[in-house]
């Protein structure tokens, strides 16, 4: 029974010590097998300051906020867009846009004039309001229209062609 407690005691020793060299390797080792990520690898290049940019939509003649227009911004200089909805009360919200940038911004929305400006995205926060316009009345050919408004100069008469009788005073005045 002695021999059997010495062999135990004995095998006990063994693990402890070989516990205890793998032990001292492990932390002895772990400064050899440390990586330097100073030189290894892509360096982190943090993503640029965000502005966040606040639209909102009204119509131009009451003030009333437009529903469901399309705002699209585009980086100047960058492919590709971004085009968010409106909503309820006319109003959207993007803050991805970096700051500093400049931003093409165009609002499409039915029954309303296509709207376009450029902005300096240049604060961290920026407000911006757009008031949409109807659409005009287009200039029809078939129509009457008076010679002092139309804006063609003058020396057409309501038909739209020059009268005959009268002689061409433009080129007159341009000899003397």
């Amino acid at each position: 029974m002695e021999d059997y407690t010495r062999d135990m005691q004995s095998r006990r020793n063994s693990l402890i010590a070989l516990l205890m060299l793998v032990t001292l390797l492990a932390v002895g080792s772990a400064g050899l097998f440390a990586q330097d990520t100073s030189h290894r690898g892509r360096k982190y290049k943090a993503p640029p300051p965000t502005s966040t940019v606040n639209v909102t939509i009204l119509r131009a003649d009451d003030g009333k906020p437009i529903e469901n227009a399309a705002v699209i911004f585009q980086l100047l200089g960058d492919k590709g867009n971004m085009e968010l909805k409106t909503n309820e009360d006319g109003k959207t919200t993007i803050d991805v846009l970096p700051t500093g940038s400049k931003v093409l911004l165009q609002v499409i929305a039915k029954g309303f004039q296509t709207y376009g400006k450029q902005y300096d995205v240049d604060k961290e926060n920026l407000a911006i309001e757009v008031k949409m316009k109807r659409p005009s009345k287009q200039y029809s050919i078939y129509e009457n229209h008076d010679t002092a408004s139309a804006g063609n100069g003058g020396g057409a008469s309501s038909s739209g062609q020059k009268d005959a009788a009268k002689p061409d005073q433009s080129s007159a005045q341009s000899k003397k």
